[in-house]
């Protein structure tokens, strides 16, 4: 269930994204980097709001992308989107 992954787990997650889609090393995108810091453009932006809604089943919205800054944006807004999935899947 994705309620139940950590933190860190879905900040690995996340910054595997946005290294993969950027064909960027790793080691290079951390929590506190910026997308400009990185050299990622809106276009850029876009290959990254793609691989994050593959990666984690959600649709992220266009205000959600607007706000999306940062890599720790990019956590954020990932781990919002999978709680408020989690709230409205039907329990077991």
């Amino acid at each position: 269930m994705a309620t139940d992954m950590s933190q860190g787990d879905l900040e690995k997650r996340v910054v595997r994204v946005i290294a993969e889609t950027q064909k960027i090393p790793i080691e290079t995108v951390t929590i506190n980097r910026t997308f400009e810091d990185l050299k990622i453009d809106s276009l850029d932006g876009i290959n990254i709001v793609f691989g994050l809604e593959n990666e984690f089943g959600v649709s992220i919205p266009d205000e959600g992308i607007e706000n999306m800054r940062s890599v720790r944006d990019a956590v954020e807004g990932v781990r919002t989107l999978l709680e408020q999935k989690a709230s409205t899947a039907p329990t077991a």
